[in-house]
């Protein structure tokens, strides 16, 4: 099946398994083969997957601070709140105490998702039965309000490493297909073109990584502003960051990519389709500041996904002596073809037999 994009979705499973590697393990392998008529139901399995792999290996635990009225002491002794204690004639101790908790933000997160997704019509029955059966290992965990989650605050370490892909894979739910209506409900929409941007760039850049090794460098790196003679560091502070999805290299060649992921290709001016012109600056900007040597080896990329719009972007041609090429990529294909696809374009530019 394919989403409301005209892109299958078992190839946006095969993009994910590229941004996240730990897809390629063994117990997600029979995803691969199933049929999926829509994208929530997807990431329903591979969170019924993932969670279920990380009960085995148990929940993340890391350190609450409580504060309670105890018969013992345990922890810090609350002085003030025990004086108030014996004043109301209470015989507690009021202790603060650090405990060992499953209930974080990485186990809430993980339960919030999941009552979503259970209460969404496009997961299928068995499914969801599934995830409420991993809701009973869920218990001592609260929910949380998906508007107030602090994705960007949300560090890993080598104990909740594993909990990387099943956050993203929360966050694509929820921040990605969640809005709220006019009654504060919440409620599960499509999968937001933001988010489907960013799964598009990472998975350009890690297909190149893995499939093709000749290549001295594969990376998303930031283009320094080729500033003019003694001007002072201090200049560069005020000025953007260029920060490339994707770079490639080989021997003194490269070839910076921009992927683009719109609803719509092309812009409208004066009745005529045209590229967006941000992107032809943007893409210019990069290729001419790393080529400060004005050698012509690096060359640019706009690579769109492919729309519905008739007209679809394929050229290229020479500015200042750089070659920059506009492609569009059709990920409603088999994926095969969209291998070839990339797998044509590193070759051509690299002129390397395979």
């Amino acid at each position: 099946m394919i989403n409301d994009k005209g892109i299958f979705i078992k190839n946006i499973y095969y993009m994910l398994t590229y941004a996240f590697q730990v897809l390629r393990q063994q117990n997600y392998e029979k995803i691969a083969s199933e049929e999926f008529e829509y994208i929530q139901d997807l990431f329903a399995e591979i969170l019924a997957k993932g969670i279920s792999q990380q009960l085995k290996q148990g929940l993340y635990r890391e350190y609450v601070s409580f504060n309670e009225n105890l018969s013992t002491l345990r922890g810090k002794l609350n002085i003030t709140e025990t004086v108030k204690n014996k004043i109301q004639k209470r015989q507690n101790l009021n202790c603060e105490y650090d405990e060992l908790s499953e209930n974080n933000i990485f186990n809430q997160i993980l339960k919030t998702t999941i009552q979503l997704l259970i209460k969404n019509k496009h997961v299928k029955q068995d499914r969801k039965n599934n995830l409420k059966k991993i809701l009973v290992f869920l218990d001592k965990v609260y929910t949380i309000n998906p508007d107030k989650i602090r994705w960007n605050m949300l560090t890993y370490k080598r104990n909740n490493k594993s909990y990387e892909m099943l956050m993203n894979i929360c966050h694509f739910v929820i921040d990605g297909m969640l809005m709220t209506t006019d009654k504060g409900q919440h409620k599960l929409q499509q999968f937001s073109d933001e988010h489907m941007s960013r799964l598009y760039e990472k998975f350009v850049l890690e297909y190149y990584r893995k499939h093709h090794t000749y290549l001295d460098d594969v990376r998303a790196m930031q283009v320094k502003w080729a500033l003019d003679g003694d001007q002072s560091e201090r200049m560069i502070e005020f000025l953007p960051v260029m920060q490339t999805d994707i770079t490639l290299q080989f021997k003194d060649k490269i070839l910076i990519i921009d992927a683009k992921y719109y609803s719509k290709t092309m812009q409208t001016q004066f009745d005529k389709k045209k590229l967006h012109s941000n992107n032809m600056y943007q893409i210019f900007t990069y290729v001419k500041n790393q080529d400060i040597e004005n050698t012509g080896n690096v060359s640019g990329m706009l690579l769109y996904a492919k729309t519905n719009e008739e007209i679809t972007p394929d050229c290229e041609f020479k500015i200042c002596g750089n070659n920059f090429k506009v492609k569009t990529l059709d990920l409603n294909s088999d994926f095969k073809n969209i291998a070839k696809q990339l797998d044509d374009i590193a070759y051509s530019t690299f002129s390397y037999n395979n």
